[in-house]
């Protein structure tokens, strides 16, 4: 099972990003666990979508370690430079395209969650955050957010364009910037249309009143996949974390995995 859930190949580009363990208050420092069984049984969190209680002995790590290094590696952006540098073996590649990005958000329930939560309008107004996903023409997750339920999509439109890294290319300078962006009416705002070309990007958003869902569904597909390969683990299906910087980071994991998956074996 480890093997299937972290190969040797993700392994690879995860190790290098490992931080350094922490030092007791005591000093002295501790010996660590195993970083590759700690970091498959977060994997294994992720994708069976089971409570850390319920962490199989298994993988050699004890529970506490587990969520401890968890949370470690969270506060030390572990999760965002992985996604990065799985971004990178791809545009190194060239199997990024950067000819059209596609963006939208999905709704999920929340049990424990404290912040960026709010009325889910999908949901009947039960707790809910939602999930932000920017990704390129083929359905590869270039970055993605969180934010309260009740936030309309619109607000995240810039963050998730302004957080995209500088991605390798297989020639030429790195690259940040789609050429074109399509949205769904969410989108529609004459100030994020004039902030896009401002930017050098041609705005593809649908128009309220004016363009049928038929012609939206042409290029929405692409999103909504994606989406749908990011809830398929099962940990983000419903938001337990107490922390949203907890449960981001499930989710920038999630994506670092999908994008990685794209690699040639």
């Amino acid at each position: 099972m480890s093997q299937r859930l972290v190969p040797d190949e993700l392994w690879a580009l995860v190790e290098p990003l490992i931080p350094p363990a922490k030092e007791r208050p005591q000093g002295g420092g501790r010996s660590r666990t195993n970083p590759r069984a700690v970091f498959t049984a977060i994997v294994f969190v992720l994708t069976s979508g089971c409570a850390w209680r319920h962490l199989p002995p298994s993988f050699g790590v004890t529970v506490p370690t587990a969520h401890r290094t968890f949370t470690e590696w969270t506060e030390a952006g572990l999760w965002r430079q992985l996604h990065h540098a799985v971004l990178d073996e791809l545009g190194s590649q060239g199997m990024i395209d950067w000819s059209r990005a596609v963006l939208d958000g999905a709704s999920v329930r929340v049990k424990k969650g404290a912040g960026l939560t709010g009325p889910s309008p999908v949901d009947r107004g039960k707790p809910g955050s939602k999930i932000h996903t920017l990704a390129d023409r083929s359905g590869l997750p270039l970055t993605v957010g969180i934010s309260a339920a009740n936030t309309h999509d619109s607000h995240a439109l810039k963050p998730l364009l302004n957080a995209i890294p500088a991605i390798r290319s297989r020639r030429g300078p790195r690259r940040r910037k789609p050429a074109k962006l399509h949205a769904d009416k969410a989108y529609d705002i004459p100030a994020l249309r004039d902030w896009l070309r401002q930017h050098r990007i041609i705005p593809r958003i649908a128009r309220k009143g004016i363009e049928s869902n038929d012609r939206l569904g042409r290029h929405r597909w692409v999103i909504e996949r994606t989406i749908a390969w990011l809830t398929g683990y099962r940990r983000l299906t419903i938001r337990y974390e107490r922390k949203p910087t907890h449960y981001l980071a499930f989710l920038t994991l999630a994506a670092a995995i999908t994008c990685h998956k794209k690699l040639p074996k």
